[in-house]
This record gives structure tokens, sequence and C-alpha cells, in this order.
């Protein structure tokens, strides 16, 4: 498989992630773009890889855990939907609402945290592949979910 192929095969999957890790469309494009600029220029190593996927992947989750912009995105509101919602909604104003609190929660947690809970829920991945991605032990996985999702119900809790 060529770098071009690749890309044009995995881009869009890999623009929801960032989109999931980002929160925001545009800080996630920008994150994509600089990640495809390194699987480029290591294109080698990748392809050789067991899994492009999952080192591309790993990749973009390192990127986003080392973004050097990080001063500057922890205040941006985050507004973004990973996906168009197809019907239309009966309360939108109350779904809005409840969609940027949840984002702005999300916002809140630590971004090893987040992109654990974003490779465990929306990416559907085990714990070992979560692992390998964020470059830390199993158990390391596990109770930074754990730690994440106690911190959200916590938020939930103090919200009502």
């Amino acid at each position: 498989m060529t770098y071009e192929e690749f890309a044009d095969s995995r881009l869009g999957a890999l623009l929801r992630y960032a989109v999931m890790l980002t929160g925001d469309p545009h800080t996630a494009q920008d994150l994509v773009q600089d990640t495809m600029v390194r699987v480029q220029l290591n294109w080698r190593r990748v392809a050789a890889s067991d899994s492009p996927d999952g080192y591309v992947r790993k990749m973009l989750t390192n990127q986003f855990i080392d973004l050097r912009r990080g001063s500057w995105l922890r205040r941006v509101l985050l507004r973004a939907e990973p996906d168009p919602a197809p019907a239309v909604p009966t309360d939108h104003a109350h779904e809005t609402a409840e969609r940027d609190r949840i984002w702005g929660m999300l916002a809140k947690l630590p971004r090893r945290q987040r992109a654990a809970l974003v490779l465990r829920f929306y990416e559907d991945l085990p714990d070992a592949d979560i692992a390998e991605a964020l470059g830390c032990a199993v158990g390391t996985v596990r109770s930074s979910i754990s730690r994440a999702l106690a911190t959200l119900r916590a938020e939930l809790v103090e919200a009502r």
C-alpha cells in the first residue's frame, strides 16, 4: 500500500477521531495535517509496521497529548459535532446546551484520560490497543478510564 492509498482510505476516520480528541473541527484538521506530514516523512517505517492504522493512530494520539499550543487550546469553547445528526431534534436548544455541557466537561479532563475515553468509547478499542496507542500499561488505561468516568459522573451529579 502506498502513502496516497493509505491517506485516501483512512483520512476521514482519522479526522473524526481527531475531532473527538480535540472537540474542535479546525484544531482536529490541523492535528491530522501535522500527523499526516509526519506519516509521509516516515512512510517506510509506518508501512513496515504490523498495523499501519494503529501506528498512525498512535502518532495522532501522541501529537494530541503533546500539543505545544496547549495554553490557548484549553481556553477554546468546545462546540464541535463529530457527525451531523440525521434527525431533526425535538428541542434543539436543550440538546445544544446539553452537548455544550458535555464537551465542556470533557475539555476539563487531562488529555491522556480524554484520549483513553475516545479510544475506548468512540474507536471501540480493547485495553491492550489503547495501551499501545498511549504508550502505557493496560492497568494505566483502566485506571485512566475509571478516573475520567468518575470525574464526569461527579460533575453530572453536581450539575443536577
